[in-house]
């Protein structure tokens, strides 16, 4: 499918929307045309077949909520035209970003409309279906410990280390036997920038709301190297989280100096209880082991978040299904059902033919309606490009047990101040509805080599 547009900031949104309709030969020309507050959205398919949908927007509105408007507008009408051309409809409607309660949010907060609106306003303007326009309506209704102040922020610690790399991953991740013998040399550094970032928490009198280790897999440090880091991790919080995603990475002795620096919530990953598939898409654990740290997780009193994967090579629905009755009866505090997204960057990304996009619609369905009536809620939200079927990744809580960061992060009301290679900071200007976003270099050996230079963009960033 071939489209084109006079309005360049449209066209990669076009594109990505027009990818999940499949492959078809047809080809789409699109114009904006601007008739004093009437905006005219207009469309050639094969060069003939004129289509034209307008709308006049409010002159009251600041330049970047217009522009907001006219992006949106444009694509609702490109999905209209494709959903009628290939008779097809998708989950999201026109919808591509990666946070759709941050739209929804967006439209609450603004006071365009009111909050009991959400799901219809979803279905009916932006053609969500009308399963993931309640989603949506959930989720917010669950958000309710976000609170916009710019001096509180969220610290984020980036290690990006595993110890093998899953066929589906698409970050940069380094496997753990290609960098050992820096692993040292890189807390050194991390441990130079996060004393960098205490003095500016206390110069512009920042208050950390939480922290979170995340990779990679921050568990595959030895327990004397996670010592050293969670040493200099001083500040006061009630949320701390670290991932130990692999299984096969967790031993007492590294829970008990979590324990003992404070930590209270982890991640223990199965990604799936079928053991054929773990050894297929490159994960070493066996379910034994998933098992035996969960158990010593509950034992030293950490909130446990347990991730899973639908549409995983070769796994059908009733695979699934056996992987989330498990995680029922387990009952973490949270529960994350991603859908797999198949990146250019992932090594599983030529080994896919086998993966229907109904059978995972079939999943994560499955999943949501097991998990409502078991008592878990879903409390946040995000999308990635190439996922099937265009779905999403939700996660869920039980007993008020939510995870701060998720949601700071992913609705972006927080200031993130993130360390480490390959980290994102984020300051969020509530007052503008503006964020600015500062990343470090993105591998080991260059974050190692460069950590001056990374310590001095972080200062002019947040001065």
């Amino acid at each position: 499918m071939d489209i084109t547009t006079n309005k360049e900031e449209l066209l990669a949104e076009f594109q990505d929307l027009a990818k999940l309709f499949g492959n078809h030969e047809i080809s789409i020309s699109h114009e904006e045309v601007d008739l004093d507050g009437k905006i005219i959205n207009k469309f050639h398919v094969n060069g003939e077949n004129e289509y034209e949908t307008s709308y006049d927007y409010s002159k009251q509105l600041t330049p970047l909520a217009k522009k907001s408007l006219r992006k949106r507008q444009a694509k609702v009408a490109l999905y209209d035209l494709l959903s009628k051309l290939t008779n097809k409809t998708l989950p999201w409607g026109s919808l591509t970003g990666v946070r759709p309660t941050k739209l929804a949010r967006d439209l609450v907060e603004s006071g365009q409309i009111k909050d009991f609106m959400v799901a219809q306003v979803l279905e009916n303007t932006y053609r969500v279906s009308k399963e993931k326009s309640r989603l949506t309506a959930m989720i917010l209704k669950n958000q309710k410990c976000i609170i916009r102040n710019d001096n509180l922020v969220d610290l984020y610690v980036n290690i990006p280390i595993c110890p093998t790399r899953c066929l589906y991953c698409s970050f940069i991740s380094n496997e753990l036997a290609k960098v050992k013998d820096k692993v040292d040399t890189y807390i050194d550094c991390l441990l130079k920038e996060i004393e960098a970032v205490k003095k500016i928490v206390a110069k512009k009198a920042y208050i950390i709301r939480t922290i979170y280790i995340g990779g990679g897999t921050p568990s595959v440090l030895t327990a004397k190297q996670l010592d050293r880091l969670l040493d200099s991790l001083t500040f006061p919080v009630g949320e701390f989280t670290v991932e130990c995603g692999r299984p096969d990475t967790i031993t007492a002795e590294k829970l008990d100096v979590l324990k003992k620096h404070n930590v209270t919530r982890i991640s223990v990953n199965p990604q799936t209880f079928c053991e054929a598939t773990l050894k297929r898409i490159g994960r070493n654990h066996k379910n034994k082991e998933v098992l035996e740290g969960y158990s010593m997780a509950l034992e030293r009193g950490f909130k446990v978040n347990m991730d899973i994967i639908a549409g995983l090579p070769k796994e059908k629905l009733g695979i699934f299904k056996r992987t989330i009755n498990t995680l029922i009866d387990l009952s973490p505090e949270n529960i994350t059902v991603h859908t797999l997204s198949v990146k250019n960057g992932a090594l599983l990304k030529n080994d896919t033919s086998d993966l229907s996009e109904n059978e995972v619609e079939k999943m994560v369905s499955y999943a949501e309606k097991l998990l409502l009536e078991n008592g878990y809620k879903p409390y946040y939200m995000y999308r990635q490009k190439h996922q099937l079927g265009g779905l999403e990744n939700v996660g869920y809580f039980r007993n008020d047990n939510v995870c701060i960061f998720n949601i700071d992060s992913m609705e972006e009301t927080n200031s993130v101040i993130a360390v480490g290679a390959g980290a994102m900071s984020k300051r969020v200007f509530n007052g503008e509805r503006r964020i600015e976003r500062q990343d470090n270099v993105k591998f080991v050996e260059d974050y190692i080599s460069r950590i001056d230079e990374m310590i001095e963009k972080k200062i002019n960033f947040f001065s």
